[in-house]
């Protein structure tokens, strides 16, 4: 054992996994020195002071070379956590704010506490004449909105408020954009799928307010390490020129990696324990070895849990000093939390994903993930939190979910696999007019409009006249009833602008909506809906008002809901043989009827019982891939050599089933998704295609590009899923191979065999 490990303060904690197995793999990643440039010469003197007394007296590689770009054109920088991508473009702001007074930047941010962190990094620098930062958000006083537009020359904000609260009412910002430069998105990486694709839009209403104001600003994105930077800065804002800068050169501190698998407590249906209570103990031993840690989550009430289980396991004095991070608190708690957790007063925080994005809480020892975050990309932004103070130990405590159980399998492929695309699609039908009806209400549309707003503007503009929302005008097109305010009706988070309010019905407040078309199946009466991490009952779902009535519910089991689907084909956009199948790329129509559901218990997943319903069919148009199977079932059939017998029709349909379960489980290892974010439909004789077919379709309206990725890199998928069905230890299938939490069809029925003897035949 080297010296260095045994200064460890987790060492003993991960020999006990060793010798009980829970620890599975663990790697450690060497220090990297940080490679260095001087402070450009040319920069103004006022600048130079405002870093000096920040102590920074020289620039990494890559912030030398964002900074020079940034005065030449777009920049997008793509680095890794801690490595200093803010003064990428704080220096730039910075220099320009020295040398103009005039000049005007918009920072635009995710979350309202990384503008909070990022207005108090800008005051660090002192520089009260050049630079004067405000915040406007929802929380802004109305009595100093106007201040703000008249005197503030960096104004922070995030989508939401651009969107609904600054683009309506741009002549009142007409100074603004009139001297707008600069726009920096920062966090680039976090506007992928719904949200990217409706900030896409915004962003390019952005473009068109600044150039009706007589202003072409210059756009500054930040990222985490993502495949496809470029292209997405390229798609979130509509600008072709921009100049990548992804070349790391900040300091790594050394850093121990490791992998860490509840145990078994049910081989035959593939249970597992519990990671909440695996990852408690975790935190317990290193606050009680006095090791700074970060434990991220997903649910608010797992922080919760894991934080009461931790305090459980530790003496008053150290349970005082753990502390939870989520939604629902109001700012001046969180900013508590986090000054405490900076100063060192707190030794561990348990955290939703709201602390994996730039915030600075100081230096930390530990990062623990419990299950797999969604993304490798989101897993390493998180890890990049430990490890400040010159070591680190960042831990992934897997879930018996399919993709937790794939990484467990393959330890080296997953620390060694490359982080995923971010999928945006701002073109997506029902998402594009919505904010084409935005644009209209700002200004009329016209001819000039399409190179920002896109070459197919007057199509959707025509259809949305013909619907009702729009008018043609000499000026050119305009919103029907002057008194509209159609961003009201839009909300960024949501592909459907059509929802129901979620209502407590004990105090009469709104928590939240839900989309319409995704209303049925997951809050019908008798539904257990999780909001915010929190377990609501749902007592009525009041169709004509659109309302659904739920109370806080702590029992001790959940809802899945039976549903019948059925998909028909619109449109063919593209097609393709590959893996002795024909693959097919188009849009679709998606039925849905929820039947009922059944009640189960969470301890041993036993079926309580199960209700009927009667509730309306659902319509959804989307976009899809779909397979047809024909060579790979009947012998002949496409010239196949792969289908040497027939398939036994007995097992044809649980082996559909389970492969269609197995290529949702794995699409999130190509494009930066959530399995709920795509569903699917097998069967054995589809009435278009003539055989059977499996679809493989986008979860929202108009589809937002993510079954286009499968599409287009499906031979990997397949492979994807093969390892993921036949590595598992399981005899017939489990939830970490073809079992699915969303299935409509509870799972039923299911054929891992045959799903392997379907996948052998293709060759994945």
């Amino acid at each position: 054992m080297t010296a260095t490990r045994e200064t460890e303060p987790w060492a003993a904690l991960l020999q006990t996994g060793r010798a009980d197995e829970r620890l599975i793999h663990q790697t450690v990643h060497g220090p990297r020195s940080a490679q260095l440039a001087p402070i450009p010469s040319d920069l103004a003197q006022e600048v130079r002071t405002g870093l000096a007394r920040v102590g920074i007296d020289a620039l990494y590689e890559h912030q030398a070379e964002a900074v020079q770009a940034a005065f030449d054109r777009s920049v997008v920088i793509t680095t890794g956590t801690a490595s200093g991508k803010s003064l990428c473009f704080q220096l730039p702001t910075l220099e320009l704010m020295a040398r103009d007074p005039s000049a005007r930047a918009l920072y635009v941010y995710p979350t309202k506490a990384l503008a909070q962190d990022q207005a108090r990094a800008l005051a660090a620098f002192g520089l009260k004449r050049a630079i004067r930062p405000a915040i406007y958000d929802g929380d802004t006083p109305r009595a100093e909105r106007a201040t703000i537009r008249r005197r503030a020359n960096v104004i922070l904000t995030n989508p939401d408020m651009l969107h609904v609260g600054i683009l309506p009412h741009h002549h009142a910002w007409a100074q603004v954009l009139q001297d707008l430069r600069f726009v920096v998105v920062d966090e680039a990486h976090t506007y992928r799928g719904v949200f990217g694709s409706h900030v896409a839009n915004v962003l390019r209403r952005l473009r068109r307010a600044a150039a009706l104001h007589g202003s072409e600003p210059r756009f500054l994105l930040a990222s985490a390490t993502i495949a496809n930077p470029l292209e997405l800065a390229q798609r979130l804002t509509g600008v072709e020129e921009f100049e990548l800068v992804d070349n790391d050169a900040a300091p790594q501190p050394g850093r121990r990696i490791a992998m860490w698998n509840p145990p078994l407590t049910d081989e035959e249906l593939g249970l597992r324990g519990s990671p909440l209570y695996e990852a408690a103990e975790l935190v317990a031993e290193l606050v009680s070895r006095k090791a700074r840690t970060i434990c991220f989550i997903k649910s608010r009430k797992a922080v919760e849990l894991i934080v009461r289980h931790a305090c459980a396991l530790l003496e008053p004095a150290l349970a005082a000093r753990v502390a939870p991070y989520r939604a629902g608190y109001t700012p001046a708690q969180r900013q508590e939390i986090q000054r405490r957790l900076t100063e060192g007063d707190l030794l561990a925080v348990v955290a939703t994903d709201a602390l994996e994005l730039g915030i600075d809480i100081g230096a930390l020892d530990a990062a623990i993930c419990v299950t797999f975050p969604g993304t490798v990309a989101s897993l390493k932004q998180m890890w990049g939190r430990a490890g400040r103070r010159g070591r680190g130990l960042a831990v992934y405590v897997a879930g018996e979910d399919a993709l937790d159980q794939f990484f467990c399998r393959h330890p080296d492929q997953f620390l060694g696999r490359p982080v995923e695309a971010a999928i945006i699609d701002p073109q997506s039908p029902e998402i594009y007019a919505w904010h084409l009806l935005c644009a209209a209400h700002e200004a009329p549309l016209g001819e000039a409009d399409a190179p920002i707003l896109g070459s197919s503007w007057r199509e959707h503009a025509e259809e949305l006249a013909r619907a009702g929302y729009l008018r043609e005008r000499l000026t050119g097109f305009v919103p029907k009833r002057a008194d509209d305010y159609p961003a009201a009706r839009v909300a960024l988070r949501s592909a459907s602008a059509e929802t129901f309010a979620l209502v407590d019905a004990g105090s009469g407040e709104l928590l939240g909506t839900v989309e319409a078309t995704r209303a049925y199946g997951t809050v019908h009466e008798g539904a257990i809906y999780l909001h915010l991490g929190r377990a609501y009952q749902v007592l009525a779902l009041d169709l004509p008002a659109r309302r659904v009535l739920l109370e806080p519910f702590d029992g001790d089991y959940y809802t899945q809901a039976r549903r019948e689907t059925a998909t028909y084909i619109e449109r063919l956009l593209d097609r393709r043989e590959t893996l002795g199948l024909i693959l097919s790329f188009g849009t679709v129509v998606v039925e849905e009827t929820v039947l009922g559901f059944q009640r189960k218990r969470v301890a041993d997943q036993e079926v309580i019982d199960f209700t009927a319903l009667s509730l309306p069919t659902v319509e959804l148009q989307t976009r899809a891939l779909w397979y047809e199977l024909d060579g790979l079932i009947e012998p002949g059939r496409l010239g196949s050599p792969r289908a040497r017998e027939p398939f036994p029709i007995r097992r044809l349909l649980g082996a559909l089933h389970a492969l269609e379960h197995a290529q949702i489980a794995v699409l999130p290892l190509i494009a930066m998704c959530d399995r709920w974010d795509i569903g699917g439909l097998s069967t054995n004789a589809h009435p278009q295609t003539g055989g059977p077919t499996i679809f493989i379709y986008d979860g929202h309206p108009g589809g937002v590009g993510l079954t286009r990725r499968g599409f287009d890199q499906f031979e990997r998928l397949s492979a994807d899923a093969r390892a993921l069905i036949g590595e598992c230890p399981c005899r017939s299938g489990c939830p970490s191979c073809v079992q699915s939490p969303k299935c409509g069809n509870l799972n039923e029925p299911l054929s891992k065999t045959g799903a392997l003897e379907l996948l052998r035949r293709m060759g994945a």
